[in-house]
């Protein structure tokens, strides 16, 4: 089918985490539609419940220890069969989302996402717990993009405030006044029918500025995901290492090109494409093929 090779495509390219997150997102959505369908239709709702509570965050600290994996499910997941939660959501991600791609690449986009869906989880939690009011109107669980969407659109403000979106009938609209909308609307939400929800999505915006403004001193909180996820994948590499000696003009071998260039190099591939290198690392990679 197109539509399966044309998901899988996507998929190859290198630093193109903005579609990836969305399919995923588009993916499970449409999933947890079929199966609550088929349990409609079934009159077995059991059959979509469970699948469902696997991927929701409770706001209760004991059934969240059943089921810690949901504190990052959560945000992958939406509200069924309503398509409109996934929808704003998807559109908001895309937007805001190509700005942080494109100035500062996939991997800062991802760990935004994935931090700010953390931050806004555990946000939730803290409130629906420890504030009676929010503990007074609690849904019991939270689901959707929205609190890792805040944090890319407050990201994204954050990294270039000057820059302009177009709007229809409006015209260019600088992307802090659209952050600003955001927040402030998601603020005078935490009275309405959803406040624990809204805050969560405060949590998320405050962690997209914060990741930002460390990122300006020099510290990149992505490294608390990609760190454990590159040792992960490194011991599940079956790729075969390449060992490399040169030969000196007398005939001896030489040992400057280290394994953890090479390792390096490999790696880079892996993350950007080959044409990711500069002429010096091709040459590295050239000459270690030889031997």
């Amino acid at each position: 089918m197109d539509i399966v090779n044309d998901i899988k495509e996507q998929f190859r390219k290198p630093n193109n985490a903005l579609i990836k997150i969305i399919l995923i997102n588009v993916i499970i959505y449409l999933v947890d539609c079929v199966l609550f369908i088929i349990a409609e239709i079934s009159r077995h709702p059991f059959i979509f419940e469970w699948v469902y509570i696997q991927q929701v965050l409770p706001s209760d600290w004991i059934a969240l220890l059943h089921r810690p994996w949901t504190l990052v499910t959560y945000f992958f997941s939406h509200q069924i069969p309503s398509p409109l939660h996934i929808l704003f959501n998807m559109l908001g991600l895309y937007w805001f989302g190509y700005v942080v791609q494109d100035l500062v690449g996939s991997r800062k986009l991802i760990s935004l996402y994935v931090l700010g869906g953390l931050a806004a989880g555990l946000v939730y939690l803290l409130v629906t717990n420890y504030i009676p009011y929010f503990q007074e109107h609690s849904t019991g669980t939270l689901v959707g993009a929205s609190g890792s969407v805040f944090a890319v659109v407050v990201g994204a403000a954050a990294i270039h405030p000057s820059y302009r979106f177009h709007l229809i009938l409006i015209g260019p609209v600088k992307i802090s006044y659209l952050a600003f909308i955001y927040v402030f609307l998601s603020f005078i939400g935490t009275v309405g029918t959803n406040p624990g929800g809204n805050v969560a999505h405060l949590g998320g915006a405050l962690l997209g500025y914060l990741f930002v403004s460390q990122l300006r001193k020099g510290t990149d909180w992505g490294k608390l995901i990609f760190t454990p996820w590159n040792a992960i994948k490194g011991i599940f590499d079956k790729s075969a290492r390449i060992k490399v000696s040169y030969k000196n003009q007398d005939g001896s071998k030489s040992t400057t090109l280290q394994q953890a260039e090479i390792d390096a190099i490999l790696d880079k591939i892996s993350r950007s494409g080959y044409e990711s290198l500069n002429k010096e690392e091709k040459r590295k990679l050239f000459e270690a093929s030889k031997q």
